[in-house]
């Protein structure tokens, strides 16, 4: 197979703009798509932002910065993908949409296309199969934010190639990536671990065992954790890891991958974590402060 030198992603939001810029960062043309100019101008501002924050911390020279972005096109039409040689897709956790996107895709490349998923709890092999090329369909797990942390989750299903995972643990390492081998199950290794984690902190707090504030700093200060359980959560999204708890309490139909029921109203309430402005902490005020959830005291 040919080298791989431009680079398609799928959706410009959170991950999808940190993926595209750490790809045109790496010196890959990359093709950026999403539904809309609005989302895509908030795409191009992240990226933009993130971008001068490493300048300005000089991890990053100004013609590094003014390189990446002339390597960077953001499109609305699926089609401006076609002649990609990687496509990266960081949509929805939705299986339906996703496998939409990748039915279209795969009639408009050619079959040299790697296709791959940055998916952090569904199914690789379920969005081969919508392919006619589920041995070169992977998934690239990358982490929030991806400008800066380091791991990605390579991800083979049952039919992806050796051929084609190799060649995935090679571009993560071309990013500056560090990447690791993960099986096709639904969390792969990190949120296998991680989820059941963060649903005991919530479930901690539902039950009583002590304050936002203490579960927090106990996993801190006991644990070295950079942050606590539910202020990750807050990061996270609380609506996010309600959907991935779902997925992988399908998949496992174990009690700890079921999201418990504080969780599931505080989403339910709009309360998603950061991006509305509040979850666990109230966001409005500086320094964040934890949330009164009347709960029983």
């Amino acid at each position: 197979m040919a080298a791989i030198t431009t680079v398609g992603i799928l959706g410009c939001g959170l991950m999808g703009s940190g993926i595209a810029q750490v790809a045109a960062t790496a010196g890959f043309q990359t093709v950026a798509r999403d539904v809309s100019e609005t989302l895509l101008e908030k795409g191009r501002a992240a990226i933009r932002k993130s971008l001068e924050k490493l300048v300005e911390k000089a991890k990053l020279e100004p013609a590094s910065r003014d390189a990446a972005l002339g390597r960077l096109e953001l499109v609305t039409e699926l089609a401006a993908l076609r002649n990609c040689d990687l496509i990266i897709e960081a949509v929805t956790e939705d299986l339906e949409l996703k496998n939409r996107l990748w039915r279209e895709l795969d009639g408009l490349c050619p079959p040299s296309t790697i296709f791959a998923s940055n998916t952090s709890s569904l199914s690789i092999a379920e969005m081969a199969a919508a392919t006619s090329r589920a041995d070169r369909f992977v998934g690239l797990h990358f982490f929030n934010p991806v400008p800066l942390m380091p791991l990605v989750e390579v991800v083979r299903s049952v039919r992806t190639s050796v051929e084609t995972f190799d060649r995935a643990v090679e571009f993560s390492r071309r990013l500056g990536k560090e990447p690791i081998a993960a099986l096709d199950r639904s969390g792969f290794i990190v949120n296998l671990l991680l989820i059941p984690y963060l649903l005991d902190a919530v479930r901690a707090l539902e039950h009583g065992v002590a304050s936002i504030h203490d579960i927090d700093r106990g996993m801190q200060l006991g644990c070295g954790h950079p942050m606590g359980p539910l202020t990750l959560l807050d990061f996270v999204g609380l609506d996010t890891t309600v959907r991935i708890a779902e997925i992988m309490f399908d998949e496992y139909r174990e009690p700890r991958y079921a999201a418990p029921p504080l969780l599931r109203r505080m989403v339910a309430a709009g309360l998603h974590g950061r991006k509305s402005g509040g979850g666990f902490y109230d966001y409005s005020v500086d320094p964040p402060t934890p949330r009164d959830l009347g709960l029983a005291r």
